[in-house]
């Protein structure tokens, strides 16, 4: 089998081209109409030395190396089986595969080479003699996080870019790390990567109303290194300008498809000697099952070195024009909350999952919803309205609520906001039992289809680890509490009717010991024993609508996004590896101790909202006293009625070494923040010392939310052992670093590999 390869940047000379003017001289013209300046005098004389400017020397290369492959079809050569190209050469092995005509991708190679011509910051250093995960542990130990790998070109020539200063330094590291060669590339700017983000940008706007053809050859894609697909064109060619060039991989997936014959069209010959090196080292990448890329990442480390191997595990075939759909999850889900994936992501506190967060998984076609506890009013409509900016109107989005038993009255005040600006989601977490403020959200909008039956508008997805509270949702709303409701006309009495059919939750998640409120359970306990009471309650009931049960806690890696639909979940929610992201809304120095974490890091302490009953979240214990301390908070609220009646040595420790400031300051403090509860706390002295305690846990998770280095063994980092689980998993990759990781592009890599895993661990077993 043959492939033609066609090169990118770096490949010009004065001269190239030669004749090949003359013999498509229609061509030529076209192209320096486009162009504004003669293609044919710039690639053979250049006089004004423009031929390595990267705005004239992308079109340079495009046209010498298209013209040379209408040169061989117009002599009758056999037309290739693939085609690939090194970067800009992608554009001409789309052009040689029918994609668009010689004008059209003219236009969009000079576009792009005039934006990545702008976006000057940067340099380029080629490593000779390193192999990859060498280069990434050089980079890692003397912090050059700032260094992306822009092209593999083969397993021991890799081409890292960065800040120009950043490659010059790192020069003597990968010397004394062993590397024969270290070579400053005279370039005009960190090309394929993070540096590009501007210019891919615009691109993405420049090449929105392009059509394009129908691919008549496949073409192996720079970034996947995997054939196209034809509606991922316009996605690809964005992405390949931050993306790293996988080059070797590349061509080990061509020999793994059975092409022996490389022929180089275009100028030089720098891909005819890279690929036989590739060759003669690397061993063909065997796919053993059809294999298609189910959906496309965003960033090329969520492709690199983490994936199951595609040598052992089968992929997902093809179906026709739905098979980029995953078939994980219950379909009604997916459908009712418009989601390519049955994913969710939990909303963490004071806006840790953020609303930068929540559009980026809206935008690959997941959900997430934004942590509204401990933020105000203000901020959390100032986060609505972003989001909404953020994603389509058919992107569904949620806001959590959660249970605050000393503050209904901010319940109440969140339901009302979410109703003004028609939320159509929340989720609802740490609650007890079903309260007014959830049921008048759910009665919004109530109405009756043709066939009689209720269609809730806003819907509720209901949190829950115990069985009573799973109950409370699973049940219609309260009678009780909605004839008091209607009574006070806050209901209608057809209001009152349709919430006695119907149950307070639409889908319930099942939290299993998490990052959050926790009663310590094990999922393959809870799931099981949550969806017999599902069913049975839908029964006992007579509802008419499937209530999906969705699986929380521990997930953070394919494995055990697998185990949980093995075991029956309609979806699945991730949270603590979300905190150790990009999007995240945390401190940076929170990120950089959650990136090193391991399983056994974490602890169980009190929870701020549910401090008096007992309940517990899971923290981050690693270099921390927070959980030493805060449950000893404890211990001495539940032994004690008083501050007063607390030892004097022990109230020293406290205020010395736990608050570093005396009671009365923190309840002046107190005073100030929560005027409502003055009146409470001076008359019971026992929840005066709540309040007092409850402030050093909210202190706590501001200290670790603003990065205050000064009391960072204070941190509150609520996590759960699954970010360890998923630390493991991307170990030794560009994701071991928590500024390439991104909410989305993770999820979806987490679907993928739990689809083709659960694949091939049934068929093995059956």
């Amino acid at each position: 089998m043959l492939a033609y390869v066609f090169p990118g940047q770096g490949a010009q000379f004065k001269g190239m081209g030669g004749d090949i003017f003359n013999e498509f001289s229609d061509l030529v013209h076209r192209a320096d109409a486009i162009l504004g300046y003669s293609i044919k005098d710039l690639c053979l004389s250049d006089i004004d030395n423009k031929l390595t400017d990267t705005k004239y020397t992308q079109p340079a290369i495009y046209t010498v190396s298209a013209l040379q492959y209408l040169k061989l079809k117009k002599e009758g050569k056999a037309s290739p089986d693939f085609t690939a190209g090194h970067s800009l050469g992608e554009y001409t092995a789309l052009f040689a595969a029918g994609v668009f005509d010689f004008e059209t991708g003219l236009k969009l190679v000079a576009k792009r080479g005039e934006l990545m011509s702008a976006s000057s910051q940067g340099g380029m250093a080629a490593v000779i003699g390193l192999n990859e995960n060498k280069i990434r542990e050089v980079l890692k130990q003397f912090d050059f996080d700032q260094i992306d790998i822009a092209n593999y070109n083969t397993s021991s020539q890799i081409v890292i870019a960065g800040e120009v200063e950043d490659i010059k330094r790192a020069a003597v590291y990968f010397e004394q790390a062993g590397a024969t060669a270290y070579v400053v590339l005279k370039v005009g700017g960190a090309f394929h990567s993070r540096f590009m983000e501007d210019a891919k940008k615009h691109f993405a706007k420049f090449i929105e109303p392009f059509q394009f053809s129908k691919l008549n050859i496949p073409v192996i894609s720079n970034y996947l290194a995997r054939p196209y697909k034809q509606e991922d064109i316009k996605h690809n060619l964005i992405e390949q300008i931050t993306h790293s060039v996988k080059w070797t991989e590349s061509i080990r997936y061509l020999m793994g498809q059975g092409v022996t014959a490389f022929e180089e069209v275009g100028p030089g010959n720098i891909l005819t000697k890279l690929t036989q090196t590739i060759q003669k080292n690397e061993l063909p990448l065997i796919i053993n099952a059809p294999e298609v890329v189910d959906s496309i990442p965003e960033d090329d480390d969520i492709n690199s070195g983490i994936e199951l191997t595609a040598e052992t595990i089968p992929r997902k075939e093809s179906t026709g024009e739905n098979s980029t759909e995953s078939q994980l999850g219950d379909q009604s889900f997916k459908n009712d909350y418009n989601l390519k994936y049955a994913y969710l992501a939990g909303g963490m506190h004071r806006g840790i999952s953020s609303a930068e967060m929540i559009i980026r998984l809206g935008e690959k076609g997941m959900m997430g919803f934004f942590g509204t506890a401990g933020l105000e009013i203000e901020d959390i409509e100032q986060a609505i309205i972003s989001i909404k900016n953020g994603l389509e109107k058919s992107q569904f989005y949620g806001m959590n609520i959660q249970s605050e038993p000393d503050n209904q009255d901010k319940e109440k005040q969140l339901i009302d906001l979410y109703v003004k600006h028609d939320v159509r989601v929340i989720e609802a977490s740490s609650y007890l039992s079903v309260n007014e403020a959830l049921i008048y959200y759910k009665a919004q909008q109530l109405k009756e289809d043709k066939d009689g039956h209720v269609m809730p508008y806003n819907r509720i997805i209901a949190k829950v680890s115990r069985p009573e509270v799973a109950a409370a949702f699973l049940s219609p709303a309260p009678a009780n509490i909605v004839e008091k409701m209607a009574e006070q006309g806050i209901l209608t009495s057809q209001q009152v009717k349709w919430l006695s059919r119907i149950p307070v939750a639409d889908d319930m998640i099942i939290e299993a010991d998490s990052g959050s409120h926790t009663d310590q359970g094990a999922l393959s306990v809870m799931l099981p024993f949550f969806m017999r009471m599902r069913d049975d309650m839908m029964k006992t009931n007579n509802y008419k609508k499937r209530i999906r049960i969705g699986a929380a806690g521990g997930i953070g890696t394919p494995e055990a996004a697998a185990s949980a639909f093995l075991m029956g979940a309609d979806f699945v929610m991730t949270g603590s590896i979300n905190q150790c992201t990009a999007e995240s809304g945390t401190s940076e120095s929170v990120k950089e101790l959650l990136s090193e974490m391991e399983i056994q890091d974490t602890a169980y302490a009190p929870s701020e909202a549910m401090f008096e009953f007992g309940a517990k979240v899971q923290v981050m214990k690693r270099g921390m006293l927070f959980p030493v301390r805060a449950n000893k908070l404890q211990q001495l609220y539940q032994q004690f009625q008083s501050l007063d009646e607390i030892d004097d040595k022990t109230k020293i420790q406290l205020e010395s070494k736990y608050f570093k400031k005396t009671f009365d300051e923190i309840y002046e403090d107190i005073k100030r923040t929560y005027p409502n509860l003055v009146e409470k706390a001076d008359r019971n002295p026992k929840f005066k010392m709540l309040l007092i305690f409850k402030w050093y846990l909210r202190k706590a998770s501001l200290f670790a939310l603003e990065g205050d280095e000064k009391r960072r063994v204070d941190y509150q980092v609520h996590c759960g052992p699954s970010l360890g689980a998923f630390n493991q998993w991307v170990k030794g990759t560009e994701l071991e670093a928590w500024r390439n990781r991104h909410v989305g592009e993770i999820g979806e890599k987490i679907m993928i590999e739990a689809e083709n895993l659960l694949r091939y661990r049934l068929n093995t077993i059956f």
